[in-house]
């Protein structure tokens, strides 16, 4: 796996190009900062899209449910391993790292049709 800083340039064209590219995936949000320590906001849920609004300077995870709002990001690193992103971390004015793991749901099998 490579972790790569993003430049803030590169953050609306690279949400918007990985979007699509994350669809029917499942997502988790941790916050850690020396404030707050680690807690985890968002467990597992199906992804709907991350996008970077550079008018308002705010980043969007938007999870079924739950639409987290990130202001200020600072420094956006992304985590890629052969399969795709797997990981997003992004810092916000505050020090406070929001990481956001990625992840395919898990595929059960059908149940079974009893006779």
């Amino acid at each position: 796996m490579t972790t790569r800083k993003l430049d803030k340039k590169q953050w609306r064209t690279f949400f918007d190009r990985v979007s699509t590219t994350l669809e029917g995936k499942e997502a988790e949000i941790e916050i850690a900062s020396l404030r707050l320590g680690d807690q985890v906001e968002a467990e597992w849920l199906p992804l709907i899209g991350i996008a970077y609004d550079p008018n308002d300077d705010i980043v969007e995870v938007a999870l079924e449910g739950l639409d987290h709002l990130i202001p200020k990001p600072r420094d956006i690193y992304v985590e890629d391993a052969p399969g795709g992103l797997v990981a997003l971390e992004i810092v916000d004015a505050d020090d406070v790292r929001q990481i956001v793991k990625l992840r395919d749901p898990l595929m059960l099998p059908a149940p079974s049709q009893m006779k």
